[in-house]
Parts: C-alpha cells; sequence; structure tokens
C-alpha cells in the first residue's frame, strides 16, 4: 500500500477495486482510495487459497512477557505532566488495541539505542471468530511503533519537534492464523536510514512463539531545518 496525501477522517472516503485476475489458486485486486476527487492512497493484494506445502519459520527472541509491562495509557498517565493538554486525552482515552512497549524510549528524554523495537498488544475487547475481522485488526496495529524504530539510533522519537515523520508505503504477508484478542509479539529492525527515509521491517508472534505475519515499511524521516 502507498500513502500519498493525508485523509480527513470527517470526509467520506470512496474506494475503486479493480479486478485484475481471478485464477484457481490466486486471485488479485487493485484498490484506490479517493477523497475529494483526488488519491490519496493505492494499494494491490493478492489472495491465495490454502494448500499443503513446506513450513519453517524465524525464531521469536527471548524477550520478556506482556504481564507486568505497563500499557501506553498507563506511560501517559505517569508523564502527565510533561503533555500538552491537548494531546493528553487524546492518549488516555479508551482504544480498541492495547499496546505495551518492552524497551520504551521516553520521548521527552530521548537517548541513542539500537533500531530494534519490541511490543506486544492484543484487541481490548473480544472479537467475532471471522478472521478477515482479526487480519484487519492487525493490519490497523501493525502501522504503530514501526517507522520509530528507524528513529532509535539517532535519539529522536515521533515527538521530537525538529522531525516530520510520515509513513509512506506499507507492506503486510499473512502467514497463518491468529487471534487479536490474544497477545501477540511485534519484533522490529530498522536496517536502513538514507535520504530522509527509514525502511523498517517486523515479524509478528503469538505467545507461544508462532510467525503469523511479516511487515514492511518505508517513510519520510525529515529533519526540519530550524527557523
Amino acid at each position: 500500500g502507498y500513502f500519498m496525501l493525508a485523509g480527513d477522517v470527517k470526509k467520506p472516503v470512496v474506494y475503486t477495486v479493480d479486478r485484475i485476475r481471478d485464477g484457481k489458486s490466486f486471485i488479485t485486486r487493485r484498490v484506490v482510495a479517493v477523497q475529494d476527487g483526488r488519491a490519496i492512497f493505492s494499494m494491490s493484494a493478492s489472495f491465495h487459497k490454502k494448500e499443503p506445502g513446506f513450513e519453517h519459520q524465524d525464531t521469536m527472541p527471548d524477550i520478556k512477557g506482556p504481564d507486568g509491562i505497563e500499557s501506553e495509557i498507563e506511560m501517559a498517565k505517569r508523564l502527565s505532566d510533561k503533555i500538552p493538554p491537548e494531546i493528553y486525552g487524546k492518549l488516555i482515552c479508551k482504544k480498541p488495541i492495547e499496546i505495551r512497549v518492552v524497551n520504551p524510549m521516553n520521548p521527552f528524554a530521548p537517548r541513542t539505542m539500537p533500531p530494534e523495537k519490541y511490543i506486544w498488544f492484543r484487541a481490548v475487547d473480544k472479537i467475532t471468530d471471522d478472521m478477515a475481522i482479526h487480519r484487519c485488526m492487525l493490519a490497523y496495529t501493525s502501522d504503530f511503533h514501526l517507522l520509530v524504530t528507524a528513529l532509535y539510533p539517532h535519539g529522536k522519537t515521533f515527538w521530537s519537534r525538529d522531525m516530520q515523520v510520515a509513513s509512506l508505503d506499507h507492506s503486510i504477508w499473512f502467514h497463518r492464523d491468529f487471534k487479536m484478542d490474544d497477545w501477540l509479539c511485534y519484533v522490529m529492525k530498522s536496517p536502513n536510514a538514507a535520504f530522509g527515509r527509514g525502511f523498517s521491517l517486523g515479524s509478528i508472534f503469538t505467545r507461544d512463539g508462532i510467525l503469523v505475519a511479516s511487515v514492511a515499511q518505508e517513510g519520510l524521516l525529515r529533519r526540519l531545518k530550524k527557523p
């Protein structure tokens, strides 16, 4: 998927879908999101009918489990005296996804860290058994934290006033079924940043170490000039 322009959540979005191919094992679709007459997002999607085959996967890193790690909402409350009031309410309101960061960076006292990040996430409420809903929610959540992993070795965060950070493109591959209302581990790393862009990779595991999805993203990491 490619993010071309910012969208407005208060305005309707029209999705045009092209049926590129309908095969026996694969089907391909091309989707364009249009708002105010302009394309703001485009995507290519490939669907594959399940079939038997070889299996192997990466091993999930040995990291701390979600128990005992503060949530993002708890972290925001702890740092409430440093967060602008107009933003604080958005950070502590009820959200559909709970996120717990294993190796967080203090956004108000950033330091250089290796370009690796680990989070646990799950849906707050119970979800229907429809796997399509679980995949949609995982695709939505997979955008969180991935790009900022590329800022870790530079001592910057999404909150840094001298940075402009935005997703440019995003790809996801679903490998196996999973439950979004159970804890999932998101292992992220950034192998490269150059020319104002950062590149990050992600692997998503179940709590018992089953690899369910892989993610890749490139985004804008632009240092703003001082006025």
